[in-house]
Order: C-alpha cells, then structure tokens, then sequence
C-alpha cells in the first residue's frame, strides 16, 4: 500500500504551498506527489495520468478538496468510480472526512459517500461556470470603460509618416525606417497597412 498525493490548481501563476502543506503533514513523499497547474475541467492533465498509471490496488490518493480532482460533475464521479472500482485504490478527501473510502467500506459507508460526492461534485462544476461567467462579465464592464486588453500599443514617434515616405520612395530601407521608428517588423508592417 502506498500513499499518493494530487494537488492542482488552475493556472501557473497560482500557489500550491497550502496543498503542499497539507500533504506534508501526512508524510507523503514529494516523488508521490503529483501536481498539475491547469484548468480542472477535464482529465487531460500530464501529471494527473502519470498518477493514474502509478496507483495500483489499496493504494490510496489523497486529495485536499475535492475540487481539487476536478471541477467537471460528470467527470468527477467517472474517475472516483474508476479509482475506488476499476483501481480498487481508496480515496482520503482531507477537507471533507465523509469523503475516505478506507473507513466505511459496508453498503451504509458508500451509499454516504456517494451521496456526498455527488453533491461536491456538483457544487464544483457550478463554482467553475460561476468563475467563467464572472470573469465574461467583469471583461465586458471593463471594455465598457474603456480598458484595453491584450499588449499596450507600442508608442509611435510622430514624424513616422515622413519616415514612412522616405521608405515609400526608396531613400531609405526598411531597416533603417524601423531603427528610426523604435519598431518591430510586426508593428512596421502593421503600420504600412494602415498608412495604405
């Protein structure tokens, strides 16, 4: 029997010290533990399939929270299954004690857990339409204020118009038009277009 952890969380920018922590505690090993920084919508996570293809029979995974497995319901309840049946590993969800398959294993003790995933489960995948639907609505109230998205427009030197002449008409080339601009080839030709 081995212990594994799975931690995650949604973007690379984000921490897992918390996750970690908690892990720790219960003296799992850091090469037993799997980490992913990425989006819980779905399964298609590198280090979330490496930890599948290790866990064998009475080997149990711990989890932080359940959210932490997924945010997709559906999803959530195929790879519990697939874990606790097809595996036969156990699962410890520490934030949630109803959620530990090496304790009640009797009908009663499933049906509870079950019961409880499902709820968990769902109140996952709603949280994650929720972020969704916050962040479209907090990107279009700052559109609407004037925010721009997306990388700040280079500042362009006023005389860019003579310079671009000059390219125009030869008397310069295009290296030295760019050099004169402070500009890329990208933005250099994204201005011939709206010059033309």
């Amino acid at each position: 029997m081995s212990y594994y952890a799975y931690i995650r969380v949604s973007t690379k920018e984000q921490n897992t010290d918390r996750q970690l922590i908690a892990m720790e505690k219960l003296n799992i090993g850091r090469k037993n533990i799997y980490i992913d920084k990425q989006s819980g919508k779905d399964f298609e996570r590198k280090n979330y399939i490496r930890l599948m293809k290790k866990l064998k029979p009475n080997d149990v995974l711990v989890l932080k929270s359940i959210d932490r497995l997924g945010r997709n319901y559906t999803e959530i309840i195929n790879q519990w299954q697939y874990i606790t049946k097809d595996l036969k590993a156990d699962i410890i969800v520490l934030d949630m004690p109803l959620l530990d398959t090496t304790r009640s294993k009797d009908l009663l003790g499933t049906f509870i857990s079950d019961i409880v995933l499902q709820l968990l489960s769902y109140v996952a995948e709603n949280e994650r339409i929720s972020i969704r639907q916050r962040q479209l609505e907090g990107i279009e109230a700052a559109k609407r204020k004037g925010v721009r998205f997306g990388r700040p427009r280079k500042f362009i030197p006023a005389n860019y118009k003579n310079i671009y002449k000059q390219y125009h008409k030869r008397k310069i080339t295009k290296q030295q038009a760019k050099e004169l601009i402070g500009c890329g080839e990208t933005t250099f030709y994204k201005m011939m277009r709206e010059l033309n």
